[in-house]
């Protein structure tokens, strides 16, 4: 999948406004109750991720979960890193 030029990251940010660009990423922060909800959302991510073989790096801290998708192979975003996201946002 190829690298996305900034007009097309501007497109594909307006489809997942609660993400920010960020360099060469993409991230979001995800607010829960507490930490086993925060876990049980991580456990679901990693299962769409595995799926996509798309892998996000993720930070826990208890009850936040935050996200950064980027393509590696590619050295930036693509269209697959946006399909993630949204893959992501429709697990809250």
């Amino acid at each position: 999948m190829a690298k996305m030029n900034v007009a097309q990251i501007k497109r594909a940010l307006a489809t997942v406004p609660d993400w920010k660009k960020a360099g060469a990423t993409i991230t979001r922060t995800f607010q829960f109750t507490d930490f086993p909800a925060a876990i049980k959302f991580v456990n679901a991510i990693a299962r769409l991720a595995e799926k996509a073989w798309h892998h996000p790096d993720i930070d826990i801290r208890w009850n936040k979960v935050v996200l950064t998708l980027m393509t590696h192979s590619e050295g930036g975003l693509t269209e697959k890193d946006f399909q993630l996201a949204q893959q992501f946002d429709r697990l809250t």
